[in-house]
Order: C-alpha cells, then structure tokens, then sequence
C-alpha cells in the first residue's frame, strides 16, 4: 500500500477493520465464557463479580491496547513498519543482549500464529451445536465440531499458495458488520439493566481482585487477558493500513467490544441458573443473542474466525520473512502469489503451522481446553515489547523520568499478567510454551551459531580480492581453458569492500580453473529499512572482476538472478565493463552472455577444533542449515543455472594430522596358510 493510502480515509479505515482487528475481534467469543467457567461456573457468580470482571476486561484492553501500543508503540515505526523485529532494528546498536527480547518475542508471536485459529474457529462451530433447524440437530457432539472445524482449517491453509488479495477486500466490510454486530447485540441486552456500566469504574476492578467471590484471585488475569490478544497486530500491521488509519478506527472496534461485554454481563445477571441443553459448557457470547438470528450470529462468527486465522498466517509469514532477513531464522523458500507488495507465501511455514493448528484441535477437543493454552505466550511477547520500546524511549531521548515509568508500570502490568497465566501451564500452557521453545531454539541456535562460526574462522579464512584481480583476468583470457561460463556470479560475503573467503577464489582457481569473461562477487546486505533496493559497484580497477553489494529491505524480495541482470546492462552502458554480444541467440542484438551462479555451503571439517558449547552450537547450526530450503530458491535463483559446492569448514585452530613414511615391509619369508 502506497503512503497515500495509508492517510486516514474511510477506504483506509474500512481496510484497517478489516485487517487488523481478526484477532482482537473474535475475544468476546470465549472471553467471558472463560471468566465464568474459571470461578466454578454462572452459579457462583454474583453481580460484584460480574461488574468487576467487565472492569478489569475494559482497563487491560485500555491500558495494554490503547495507551501501550495505540499510542505509544505506533511511534516506534522504522519508515512505517512495525512489529518486534522491526522495532528491534530500531534499537539493536544499543545493545548486543537486545537481540534476546527480539527472539523470545518473535517465539512467542509464532506460536500464537498456530493457536489462534485453533481457538476462534473451533469456539465459532461450538456455536451450532445443539441449535435445532427444523426438529433436527445438524451439530449434535462435539466430535462434529471437530471434524469441521478441522475441514474449515484444512481449506483455509489450502487456498494460501492462491494469495489473499481477492479475499482480502471482503474483510473490511464483513468485518465492520462484526463490530456493529458486537454492538447491537450488547445494546440490546443492556436494556434489561444499564447500571452495568458501572464497570467503566476501575475500583470495581481493583475490588474483584481482593473479592472472596473471586476464586482464582490474581490469577484471574489470565482469563482477563485473553481480551487483549491480537493487540500485537495493531503494531504489527502498521506498515499494511497505515498509523492515521488505526488510530482513526480503534474507538469504534474499542466502543463495540465494550458494548458487547457489558451485554454479555447483563445476561449473565438475568439468567443465573441457566443451563446449556447440551449440557456443555456455557458461552454468553451465543446465548443472549436470539434464537431466531442466533444461526446468522454463527456464520458472523465462524467469518471473523477464519479472517483472524487468515490474519495470523500472513503476519507469521511476514514475520518469519523478516527473520530470516535479519539471520534469525535459516533461509526459506518465499513465493510471492499476487503483484501486492508484502503479499508472500511461505510453503513449510504453510504446512508447519497447519499441522500444529490441527494437531492443537485434535488434542484439546474443545475451546474451553484450548483456551487454558491461548495467551501465555502472548503476555511473553508483550514484556519482550515493552523492553525494547523502552530502550526506543532512551533512544529518542525522553526524559528519564517518563522512561522509568513506562518500564515499571507496564513491566509490572505484563509480568502480572504472564504469571497469572501460567497457572493454565499445566491445563494445556505447556503447548503453547513448548512451541514457542522451539521456535525459539531454531532462532538461538540459528543466530548465536552463525555468531561462533564468525568468530572462530581461521586467521587465513580470509583474503583481499584486489590482491587476486590481476590472476582472475589473466585467467579470463587464458585461451588454454575452457569457458565455463561468460558471467560467473559468487554468491559471497565481501566484508569492508575487498575481503573473501578464501574457498572462495579456491573454488575458481584451484579446484578447477573456471574461466570466464566476468567474475561477479555478489553480497546480500539486508537493511534496517523496508524496501530498500541499492546496489554499489567495485572493479577494481578492472574490466571483468566485479564486487556488487546489493543494499535490499528487510521486507524485499531477494531476487538476485533479476538484479544482476538489470545491473549488467547498466555497467555495459556505461562502460564499466565490455559488451558480451552473442553469436547464437534468439535475441537480436542481445548484449549480455550467458551466466552461472556458484553457491558455496560450508560442512564441518573433521580438522575443526572447537570443543564443548561452541561445538555443539556450530554443528547444530549446520544442520538446520542442510534441513532447511535450498539457498538458490533464497536468493531467486531456482530457474538459474546454479550450483551449489560444498566446502570444508575449519573452525579454531586447526590441528593438522602426520603420518609417518616407513619402508616397506618384507614379506618374503611369510608363511602362508
């Protein structure tokens, strides 16, 4: 989206309701719901606890949603993207140990990418069952809830190789009917008893939390928060809609969830010994709407369900997108379905996240178990947020004062809510902290692995490339060899301008000369801003040795084999270096030659002398390297002639290994059998 749509529009802000509020907009589906069933159940509630318990709804999505991220984190954008990883390129010279906010966070967030369409869409379905069309019972146990919710999943992981562009224009509508759908409906149900806004107090909150009606005390807040999940996309989700715009639309989305939760309370308080038909679990979100459009609220719901999923499953492949960019993450296979920018699609993400999404569903059966998973990772990702915006603070420059405060109040409100929240570990939380491990060891090992190899690399690891120009050309003439290419391009890391690693040039020059007419040593450099695309040119003084560093966003396609070929013709043009017409071709007039692309992937040498952390650190980085995606698809070169050597590793100093030259052994007085 172009910055003249990100500008506050209504088109802007029909698109915003549509994009960023999927997740924070299906809470009041099992909100309330988990609030009840965690004190016992509607029979020990009163009108105290119910009003309290709005109360503490109202001032977390207020204080966590409105003022942490609505107004304050909003500015913390890097040229208008957001999200932890963004912000974290915002901050990371500050600090080295900054990256461990960044990576904890970046877990936590992918992990709720697999349980929110866990929990929406299965609390959706729960909906219809039960609910008689007809005298007949369509959706009678919950296995049928499952069973479809596992088909509604299965379509939607499916149809994301399609792109969402299409779909993605429905949502702004259908989305803003939800929320006036939320409001109506508490409305309507407000009638019977407007005192219950009393709840807009917040010393009923305060109240509920020393309460003797209240049985979990403190820990409550592990139901309250689960209003407030999905704020992380308001920031996430900047760069997509725009600031003005989420800012404009945030109090219409705030005052409908508001209105439905003081709607749902009123039920609650006028049907104290109601019981469901099915005898399952009580969900007021369902049962204060009528039954005579309760049909039409399932649908309504099991939309905004799929859209929040849908929601996540892009942001988790932008994020994991972003990770790589900034070598949290090994390199992945990104395709891109539409002519959008940021529309990617990621095919293992795809399938990671719909196996664990299903396996999730098959495990907990239904959403009240679920919901004992959801949020613990979220108030995670929120403390790791609220680190590094403070540092962002510091960097800015506001007062000390102001820094502290918003350190202590929001820490404090963040570590309340992540502890209350892991009393569910047990309940099922260990699901959702056992994916976020895991995904956070593939980042540590991913990064810090890459920070030993860096370290350890022999002194001789690397050379200067100005110092090889004049061997390079003179091979580039040398008619006593084949061509093996007319450009061949190194995908290599030239650090400060001139050094390369040794196996580099070992792999032209010794393994087999490879002669060419052009010699390219191309470098990736992933930039702290979005969509940069640069390129800097070194040929040393030369016609055909060629160093390129390619300047590219951390949100940019990497499409290395379309650069070097625009970057070609520039440098024909000018004169940087000499016209390859071809001879043979179908192109008339065609200037530019053929081209070969070189890949070199370390292994571990037998020789490396690493020993203990160091060791175990770089060989398992190693091997997320050879599990993971093949490096030419990373760099855009799948349709390209490529290859890929493998090179020996030496780590440490190395040790070399003698064996000894003796005579030969005599064996002719031997006796045979």
């Amino acid at each position: 989206m172009n910055n003249k749509a990100k500008r506050m529009s209504a088109a802007g802000l029909l698109i915003a309701i549509g994009i960023v509020y999927g997740d924070i907009g299906t809470s009041p589906l099992y909100v309330m719901k988990s609030i009840v069933e965690g004190n016992g159940g509607i029979g020990n509630v009163n009108r105290d606890f119910i009003i309290g318990s709005i109360s503490l709804v109202l001032w977390t999505v207020t204080l966590l949603t409105t003022l942490q991220t609505v107004i304050i984190a909003l500015k913390a954008t890097n040229h208008g993207e957001g999200g932890i990883f963004a912000l974290y390129t915002l901050v990371r010279k500050r600090a080295k140990w900054l990256v461990l906010p960044a990576l904890i966070g970046g877990a936590a967030i992918l992990a709720d990418g697999t349980l929110t369409p866990a929990v929406t869409v299965t609390t959706a379905i729960e909906g219809l069952k039960g609910l008689n069309f007809g005298g007949n019972v369509p959706v009678s146990t919950q296995n049928m809830v499952i069973a479809i919710t596992v088909v509604i999943l299965l379509v939607l992981f499916s149809i994301q190789k399609m792109g969402t562009s299409i779909i993605g224009k429905a949502f702004g509508p259908i989305m803003f009917l939800g929320f006036t759908f939320l409001g109506v409906m508490g409305v309507m149900n407000m009638v019977g008893d407007w005192s219950i806004l009393q709840a807009i107090n917040p010393i009923y909150a305060i109240r509920l939390l020393v309460s003797p009606y209240n049985k979990a005390g403190l820990f409550i807040l592990g139901s309250i928060f689960l209003a407030t999940t999905g704020a992380e996309a308001l920031y996430s989700d900047v760069g997509h809609v725009g600031k003005s715009n989420i800012i404009g639309s945030w109090p219409f989305v705030f005052v409908c969830l508001s209105l439905n939760y003081f709607g749902q309370g009123v039920w609650i308080l006028n049907n104290p010994t109601y019981r469901p038909a099915d005898g399952g679990v009580l969900n007021p979100f369902f049962e204060m709407i009528p039954a005579n459009i309760r049909l039409f609220a399932i649908i309504l719901a099991t939309i905004a369900a799929v859209i929040a999923s849908q929601a996540l499953i892009t942001g988790s492949f932008t994020l994991v997108a972003e990770a790589s960019g900034l070598k949290f993450l090994p390199r992945m296979n990104i395709n891109y379905p539409s002519n959008e920018k940021g529309q990617i699609y990621i095919p293992s993400i795809n399938k990671g996240i719909c196996v664990a999404t299903i396996a999730i569903v098959l495990y907990f059966q239904t959403s009240a178990h679920m919901e004992a998973a959801y949020g613990l990772s979220i108030t995670i990702s929120m403390l790791m947020t609220t680190i590094l915006l403070y540092e962002w603070l510091v960097m800015k420059k506001v007062n000390t004062v102001w820094n502290w405060i918003f350190l202590i109040f929001f820490g404090v409100l963040d570590i309340m809510f992540m502890i209350s929240s892991l009393t569910k570990f047990t309940h099922g939380g260990y699901v959702s902290l056992f994916i976020a491990g895991a995904i956070g060891f593939v980042m540590y090992v991913w990064y810090y692995g890459n920070k030993v190899r860096d370290k350890r690399e022999a002194r001789n690891a690397y050379v200067r490339l100005d110092e090889y120009t004049d061997m390079l050309t003179n091979l580039s003439h040398d008619e006593n060899y084949p061509t093996y290419a007319t450009n061949l391009v190194y995908m290599a890391n030239v650090k400060y301008n001139k050094f390369i690693k040794r196996e580099i040039l070992y792999s032209i020059l010794d393994k087999r000369p490879k002669r060419a007419k052009a010699y390219w040593f191309v470098t990736v450099n992933v930039t702290n801003e979005p969509f940069t695309a640069e390129y800097a040119v070194n040929t040393y003084g030369t016609k055909n040795v060629i160093n390129i560093q390619l300047y590219l966003g951390f949100k940019k396609q990497t499409s290395v084999n379309v650069y070097i070929r625009q970057i070609v013709h520039d440098l024909i043009a000018d004169g940087t270096i000499e016209a390859q017409p071809q001879e043979y071709t179908t192109t008339p007039g065609r200037d530019v030659g053929d081209f070969a692309f070189v890949i070199v992937q370390d292994v571990i040498s037998p020789q490396t002398q690493l020993v203990g952390y160091e060791k175990w650190l770089v060989e398992a980085r190693v091997r997320l390297q050879n599990l993971s995606s093949n490096p030419a698809s990373w760099f855009g070169l799948e349709y390209a002639d490529t290859i890929i050597e493998r090179i020996p590793l030496i780590l440490g100093r190395p040790n070399p290994s003698y064996i000894k030259r003796i005579k030969p052994k005599d064996y002719s007085n031997a006796k045979t059998k």
